[in-house]
């Protein structure tokens, strides 16, 4: 039975009203990652639950945004207009205002299965109901909760662009494309779902799995306007240049990438742009720095230092705003088709996407002889055969009903094809499929003025198809992933190669397993690819430095025996394949100077190491001073800029942030605090350079003692922060 046409509504009560006559007053609410969520409509839901204790509604999600928060008089002063500039008509979540004050009514309960990181460390409630799992196994978890509603923004098509009845699932395809079926065999049985839309007319029209038709919806409401979440571009510290620019080196041209959001994401982008435009520099940059003859071997190996001839794919669970920067810069240009044998034949050079008798020759060589029906319609769809040619018992159809053999064992039988039936070029061809994204507002705005047959080479998928290798598209996917690169964060390194990436030693959730184990995972499944996972040397809390490479830790998140890259600020450590022994001293090669005798007496301990081990001399130069020697003469030759793609964020805004930063760092001890405010107090008079950044926060005509104190603190801070860069 045909689904019938979505009710339509302009009213969020009506919509919600209708909901609950639908699925009952047990609602399972899901809804998407990030940004794709329809706030105002998710509000209405909550505010019922609120009035109506006899309504149950579970919502199960990820990475529920929220506008940032302060804690005192500086922060306030500093991010309180930066919110309202940035995140003025975004509509806050009335669930996580209600967790914030510990309102939540027990009749409403909130599953995340990734948490803004760090951010809800304290909170009882996401901590207790916080659920580990997969990216890829999330939908499966939702369904046995009892999933039954459904709701997340969608797209208009631009005027002229797809055939009517068309939306997009815009920046979340990630679960819903994956849900659908399971959604389709629901209904058939007869039980109740609902399934609403909201179109937003800021959300960019997107292709591949986000398409959608209309009439899958069972209610569609008409569009908002309200601001999407878009967190400004953060400037990218020298630490994380460090460590991309030795990434930079392990991407191979012609290979495939996966990157993450955040400043070293961002960074990464720049050293891959720095390696594309200017080799020379970058080669000499790398030479100077000892990167090249530290890693020689496993560069010419697994990566490389020479512009992108060839160029890279994106396979990416986030389709982040840096890979438009790779797309302009043309690195992100090596294009995937949806045919195995076809996809193998052009990364071998043996063809293009221009289609003539040299493609069936190729195939011929390849060992393809007969075509099935399957194999016609795979060829079909990527345009090998015109669209007027049918295929019936072996036999190609041509549009003038003349009938060619479907062989392509003789050179005779390859001429008749190529005479009547072939097209003229490859299609259905992408440069990155990706499962959501999120970004600054530019990053919408640049999406959705991109003409369609550039947002088409852009295609968004079920989390299904980016993160897992296994099922039917096993052969595709491994043909489309050459050389895979699959980059991410962690907090932790162990000595002995395990990860820690969401959650501390007692078991607070620091942020969720998210995708990180499906691309590990991936990384050891497909044949030419690695797995690097980045991380700074060390942290700083409470105005105590700690190694992030310790000898061990509570908690887990990638098992040693899962181990492949690891990279620092001060290196590259390969671990894949390697012996206890091997992998503790290629750790040490890149941990910090100042906590290697401590991690080599624990290693002597457990018996990794020998007795008479003695620490490399190279290894002794891992510190932040000859490091921060290193990018200040980079930097005064105009490399390595804080925010090479801009930002939101002023210039006095910029270095406002890292005063603060380094304000809070100093005063987090008692003894600091006396320390920071007598230093504030006894320093001269203001500098005039610092006026700005004083009027930015209100304090250049400080109208109290207290507000003279925040400048002189401010000032100060300032002042601290440039001496240290």
């Amino acid at each position: 039975m045909a689904q019938p046409a979505p009710a339509r509504f302009s009213n969020l009560e009506d919509c919600v009203e209708a909901t609950l006559a639908r699925v009952g007053k047990h609602v399972v609410l899901g809804l998407p990652v990030a940004v794709g969520k329809p706030n105002a409509l998710v509000n209405v839901f909550v505010r019922r639950a609120v009035q109506d204790p006899a309504i149950k509604l579970t919502i199960v999600t990820a990475l529920s945004f929220r506008a940032p928060r302060w804690q005192g008089e500086l922060q306030r002063r500093f991010l309180e207009p930066l919110s309202q500039r940035i995140f003025h008509d975004y509509i806050e979540l009335d669930y996580v205002r209600l967790i914030e004050s510990g309102k939540l009514p027990s009749n409403i309960e909130v599953v995340e299965f990734y948490l803004e990181p760090g951010g809800w460390l304290r909170e009882d409630h996401l901590q207790q109901n916080y659920l580990s799992a997969n990216y890829t196994h999330v939908a499966r978890e939702a369904l046995r909760r009892g999933l039954n509603v459904l709701a997340q923004y969608v797209a208009a098509a631009p005027p002229n662009e797809a055939k009517p009845g068309l939306l997009s699932l815009g920046s979340n395809p990630d679960l819903t494309a994956d849900l659908l079926p399971q959604i389709a065999a629901m209904r058939a049985a007869g039980k109740p779902f609902a399934l609403i839309g909201q179109v937003h007319q800021s959300m960019p029209f997107m292709y591949g799995d986000a398409l959608i038709a209309a009439d899958t919806f069972d209610f569609l409401i008409s569009e908002t306007n309200t601001s999407l979440f878009s967190p400004p571009n953060l400037p990218i510290p020298p630490v994380e240049h460090a460590i991309a620019l030795n990434v930079s080196t392990l991407v191979r041209d012609g290979g495939t990438l996966q990157l993450g959001i955040g400043e070293l994401a961002d960074a990464i982008v720049y050293a891959l742009q720095l390696r594309h435009r200017k080799p020379a520099a970058y080669r000499e940059i790398l030479e100077s720095s000892g990167i090249l003859a530290r890693n020689r071997r496993l560069i010419e190996s697994e990566g490389g230092t020479a512009p992108f001839e060839t160029g890279l794919y994106g396979c990416s669970e986030m389709l982040a705003d840096g890979f438009l920067d790779l797309y302009r810069s043309g690195i992100l240009k090596r294009r995937v088709y949806p045919s195995a044998r076809l996809q193998r034949l052009i990364d071998q050079g043996h063809i293009n996407d221009l289609v003539d008798l040299r493609t069936l020759d190729a195939l011929s060589s390849a060992g393809m002889r007969r075509m099935s029906f399957v194999d016609f319609n795979e060829l079909r769809d990527v345009g090998l055969f015109r669209e007027d040619v049918e295929f019936e018992r072996g036999m190609l159809i041509c549009p003038d009903g003349v009938q060619v053999r479907a062989s392509f064992e003789t050179a005779e039988q390859r001429a008749a094809i190529s005479e009547r039936c072939l097209g003229n070029q490859l299609r259905s061809g992408v440069l990155l499929d990706a499962g959501f994204f999120f970004g600054p507002a530019s990053f919408y705005e640049a999406l959705r003025k991109l003409p369609s047959s550039e947002r088409e080479l852009f295609a968004m998928r079920g989390i299904s198809f980016i993160n897992e290798l296994y099922g039917h598209e096993w052969d595709l996917k491994v043909s489309q992933r050459r050389h895979a690169r699959f980059i991410n964060t962690v907090m932790m390194m162990t000595g002995l190669g395990a990860a820690v990436s969401d959650a501390l030693a007692e078991g607070s959730v620091v942020s969720g397993v998210g995708g990180q184990y499906n691309f590990v995972a991936m990384a050891h499944a497909l044949p030419e690819a690695r797995s690097i996972l980045c991380l700074r040397a060390t942290r700083t809390s409470r105005g105590k430095t700690s190694s992030n490479i310790v000898w061990n830790y509570g908690h887990t998140t990638i098992p040693r025996h899962l181990r492949d890259i690891v990279v620092t600020e001060y290196g590259i450590a390969d671990l894949r394949g390697r012996t206890d022994r091997e992998i503790v001293e290629a750790l040490l090669g890149i941990m910090d100077a100042r906590f290697q005798d401590e991690f080599v007496s624990a290693a002597k301990r457990a018996r990794k190491l020998a007795a008479d081990f003695r620490i490399p001399e190279v290894a002794r130069t891992n510190t932040p001073l000859a490091l921060r020697d290193k990018f200040s003469v980079w930097r005064s030759q105009g490399f390595f800029p804080e925010l090479p793609f801009g930002s939101d964020f002023t210039t006095e805004e910029v270095v406002l942030a890292k005063a603060l930063k380094l304000l809070a760092a100093s005063t987090s001890t008692f003894s600091g605090k006396l320390s920071v405010v007598a230093d504030a107090l006894t320093k001269g008079a203001i500098a005039k350079d610092v006026e700005p950044h004083l009027a930015r926060m209100s304090l250049h005509k400080p109208a109290t003692l207290r507000e003279r104190l925040y400048q002189r603190l401010v000032a100060s801070a300032i002042r601290s922060s440039r001496e240290r860069e």
